[in-house]
């Protein structure tokens, strides 16, 4: 790999972990960010608004850098998101904050699919593995940094969790213009509007349905049953629409490769477990045993040194032999684990141990991560880079907007059943969930509260170890196709009319 490449691939993936590090700090910046602008009822959006845009939009930035060229689109992406991380660190409310995430997660969608794409084509899937020893360099910065980021923003000012990711993308931009270099291409073609409209509605449905079904409507409620049904009808002809499409946001062809299509649903369950640790752990930490930001972030350290040490260590064993079925079985069977073992999560427990535990989960996180996607990469054909890319890329997002949705209204309702079972419905629904609210309470209401947040996070653990539970017997299904060893061919350019 020559020194320019080189250059080039650290700019790639400073753009990459532009989202991660932003998702990471924000978890323990939270409940700061709803003390200063209020609108707790919006809290879930913050996170849920972002990644619906983002799952949204990463099939169409694919399929943007398949047509118009990866490097201009995937710069395009990073402008994109930071533009929304400078509004969201203005924001003067909720409402304003909520929107501008949204604007965030329109350019987040292109991020990890570009650069993965970007990757594919300048690397052959056989040497991709060996990128993990930059990767190894770049992703602690967002998976451990992040945290830690956050929680100092917390304490010095929670608008620092949008604005430090200026810089960093300002850099990457740079390095990107000045060393990427791709073949000119200029192609005719049209963009699958109708196909993303459609997949846009599903993943709203699918959202609306997961977050308020069984607690702000019952399952049966027509509002949930009407939802259901629009993401029904909207997901039949979204596969009506992508069958006639001449160049369709999600190529159906690819979904003909078991290995893609298992690759495909095992991440989306990944995804649901790397919003355990990023979104509701420091929430425990700071409610149950009183944490700072700074050390809730901390505190949640081992999830992701673990999960980074896997992202490293299984990339240089796939590029060293080239096998790679064995990961995703062993991150399932991890994943479940590490879910179950956060039933551990009380009141009482040593905060040691608490932070210990996370490690588990993080670990088998990091092996369905890197597997997936070396296996989404190996089963496309050059010309569907993009869009397979885009396509592991989606699948994560959906699981992590899905996972934030389900999980926090199973987590919110056993919350709010053990608090009415502790100090009855009226005293219950005056309680604000902020660590300086909680130092206002009695000492019977604040234990209340800690049994309460840690009865949550045992509804959360046990439906996302279902889930691991899921990926260990799909992974299985995993069939041993050699890696490709040569680079991608070049693909025509058709001139532009």
């Amino acid at each position: 790999m020559d020194r320019s490449l080189r250059v080039g691939l650290i700019g790639v993936m400073l753009g990459m972990i532009t989202a991660p590090l932003d998702g990471m700090m924000l978890g323990p910046a939270l409940p700061v960010i709803v003390k200063d602008l209020g609108g707790l009822e919006y809290f879930s959006w913050v996170a849920t608004g972002y990644l619906i845009c983002m799952a949204a939009t990463t099939p169409i930035w694919g399929k943007l850098g398949d047509l118009y060229g990866r490097k201009v689109v995937y710069m395009a992406a990073i402008a994109m998101f930071l533009l929304g991380s400078g509004l969201s660190g203005a924001a003067q409310d909720m409402i304003q904050l909520v929107g501008f995430r949204m604007v965030q997660g329109l350019g987040a969608g292109g991020l990890m699919t570009g650069a993965l794409a970007l990757i594919g084509e300048l690397v052959p899937p056989r040497h991709s593995g060996k990128l993990m020893g930059l990767f190894g360099v770049m992703m602690p910065i967002a998976f451990i940094a992040g945290p830690l980021l956050g929680g100092l923003f917390a304490d010095v000012g929670w608008r620092w969790a949008f604005f430090v990711n200026l810089p960093v993308g300002a850099a990457a931009l740079l390095l990107i213009g000045a060393a990427v270099r791709l073949e000119p291409r200029r192609i005719r073609a049209r963009i699958d509007y109708p196909g993303a409209l459609l997949l846009t509605v599903v993943l709203v449905a699918l959202s609306l349905v997961a977050s308020w079904g069984g607690t702000q409507y019952g399952w049966g409620s027509a509002p949930i049953l009407a939802l259901i049904l629009v993401g029904l009808v909207a997901l039949a002809a979204l596969l009506l629409v992508e069958r006639r499409a001449a160049e369709p946001i999600v190529p159906l062809r690819l979904f003909t490769d078991r290995n893609f299509t298992l690759a495909q649903v095992i991440r989306f369950l990944g995804g649901v477990g790397m919003v355990v640790a990023a979104t509701f752990l420091p929430q425990y930490m700071q409610l149950v045993h009183g944490a700072s930001p700074i050390a809730s972030g901390l505190l949640i350290l081992p999830a992701m040194l673990g999960m980074v040490a896997v992202l490293i260590g299984t990339g240089r064993l796939i590029s060293r032999n080239g096998r790679y079925r064995i990961y995703p079985i062993l991150g399932g069977a991890t994943v479940t684990a590490g879910m179950l073992a956060l039933i551990l999560l009380r009141p009482g427990i040593n905060l040691a141990l608490a932070s210990a535990l996370t490690l588990i989960g993080g670990l088998g996180v990091g092996l369905l991560m890197q597997s997936t996607t070396i296996i989404t990469i190996n089963s496309a054909e050059p010309r569907d880079m993009g869009a397979a890319s885009g396509s592991v890329t989606l699948w994560h997002t959906m699981g992590a907007s899905l996972g934030v949705a389900a999980l926090g209204a199973l987590y919110t309702a056993r919350l709010q059943d053990t608090l009415v079972d502790r100090l009855g419905t009226e005293a219950a629904t005056r309680i604000a969930l902020t660590p300086e609210a909680l130092g206002r309470l009695t000492p019977a209401a604040r234990e209340a509260v800690r049994l309460a947040v840690s009865d949550g996070i045992h509804a959360m653990a046990l439906g996302a170890a279902a889930l691991g539970a899921v990926a260990f017997a799909l992974a299985w299904f995993i069939r041993e196709v050699p890696l490709r060893d040569g680079a991608p061919p070049a693909e025509p350019a058709t001139a532009a009319a």
